[in-house]
């Protein structure tokens, strides 16, 4: 299925700005705010725009956005339209307008597609440029759902997840997490285990076997220098886990499985 994207960039207004689609706007907006504050009326509805708010415009929507003069204002912006995005878009509501974590990762993906849509026609991949804007979309419906009361776990908890999965294989405290969901660490504790079910450590555990089970399948990586980079620090200790959980030693497991 096909995605086009019209334009993909970063603005930074100071003096002021003004635009309107009275009419209707004729593509689909993505539109982050990442610094200061600005105006939007989405389907005549007025709403003040701050930092980590993200808003989602369909084709057809009304949308005006306002800077005041001596106001700072600076966002994401990326129009697309196609058959693909039509299919994403339909699959759940869209809210107009969520407050998100400005994520890294996230913001990385967008300025990926800003250098290839910069590119010369001769170099420009634009398939590259539609995975990338597919990478975005997801990535940004994960982030408006972490957000949404109906998510399946609180936000703070939802962040901790997010943490754990991108530092289970390097060594990481209790103390780390809680700080990044901004939470105390015996608050951070017991929302965690009280939502997920276990503690951060098991859930690290799980995604350090899940990790050192793919590699023992897709590398020749001897189990020392697996359990070394899955974060288990020692073979003695990953054997210990691992077989507690698969009921047999890492080396057997291989051979049996691989």
């Amino acid at each position: 299925m096909t995605t086009n994207i019209f334009f993909c960039g970063y603005s930074y207004h100071i003096n002021g700005y003004h635009s309107q689609y009275k009419s209707g706007y004729p593509i689909y907006l993505f539109r982050l705010q990442t610094e200061g504050l600005c105006e939007v009326v989405v389907k005549k509805r007025k709403m003040e725009l701050g930092k980590g708010d993200l808003l989602l415009i369909k084709p057809g929507d009304h949308y005006e956005l306002l800077v005041k003069e001596g106001q700072n204002s600076g966002d994401y912006h990326l129009g697309c339209d196609g058959a693909w995005i039509d299919e994403w878009w339909s699959r759940c509501e869209k809210p107009d307008v969520s407050r998100i974590n400005l994520d890294e990762k996230l913001l990385s993906l967008w300025r990926q597609i800003m250098i290839e849509k910069r590119r010369p026609a001769s170099i420009k991949n634009e398939e590259l440029a539609g995975y990338l804007l597919r990478a975005l979309c997801l990535s940004l419906e994960r982030a408006v759902n972490e957000t949404d009361r109906s998510f399946s776990h609180p936000y703070p908890v939802a962040r901790m997840m997010r943490y754990i999965e991108e530092h289970a294989t390097i060594a990481f405290k209790v103390e780390d997490v809680a700080q990044h969901a901004g939470l105390s660490v015996s608050r951070s504790v017991h929302l965690f285990k009280s939502s997920v079910g276990k503690t951060m450590m098991e859930y690290a555990q799980e995604i350090r076997l899940s990790v050192a089970i793919e590699r023992m399948q897709y590398t020749t990586l001897t189990l020392e220098q697996i359990a070394e980079d899955c974060g288990f620090g020692t073979y003695p200790y990953f054997h210990k886990v691992f077989k507690k959980k698969y009921g047999k030693a890492p080396g057997v497991y291989r051979r049996l499985e691989y």
